[in-house]
């Protein structure tokens, strides 16, 4: 708990974000009016930010991205606190030890044999099930929060091989069944 507080101050120095204060550039991104519904969550959200190459200060630049960008590796998908989470596939319940601080103290992974995949979801305010556990399509597994999270509430969404690290993540936006709603 000590090295997730020392990251947020640093993130918070850096960038004059706080724990308490939304980042600007966060907030530019999640003011469109495109809203997403998907399997995993109720209602439609905005993507605070997308897969991909960004200019945004929390990353460090990466060789695929030009200008000194950094790369995310998920979808950051705005939600109020406490927004009920299900999961949008069945799978299995697995450890999360290796993921790191960035995700925040509460994260999920779930893994599906049958199509070679895991999703990390990152930042949540509660986990409603424990490694081991089965998880069937339609079911609560979490609720939404800013767990780790400098800017505001959000779920952190990445798609990884099954067992992989971070440089396997891929774009999850076809696992997440995202559909777009004005």
């Amino acid at each position: 708990m000590r090295l997730l507080g020392a990251v947020l101050l640093v993130i918070a120095l850096t960038t004059g974000a706080t724990p308490a204060t939304a980042d600007p550039a966060r907030e530019a991104a999640a003011r469109g009016d495109t809203r997403y519904t998907s399997p995993w969550y109720r209602g439609a959200h905005r993507i605070m930010i997308p897969y991909g190459c960004t200019s945004l200060p929390y990353y460090a630049p990466d060789p695929r991205c030009s200008d000194d960008r950094g790369f995310h590796h998920g979808i950051d998908v705005r939600m109020k606190c406490g927004t009920p989470l299900r999961a949008g596939r069945r799978g299995w319940v697995t450890g999360t030890d290796d993921l790191g601080p960035a995700y925040g103290s509460k994260v999920l992974r779930i893994r599906n044999y049958e199509h070679d995949w895991d999703v990390v979801i990152g930042h949540a305010r509660r986990v409603l099930v424990e490694p081991g556990d089965r998880v069937r399509a339609g079911q609560r597994i979490a609720r939404a929060g800013e767990n780790g999270a400098p800017d505001g509430f959000h779920l952190h969404f990445e798609k990884r091989a099954v067992g992989g690290g971070l440089s396997t993540a891929v774009r999850p936006r076809r696992l997440l069944a995202l559909h777009r709603r004005r």
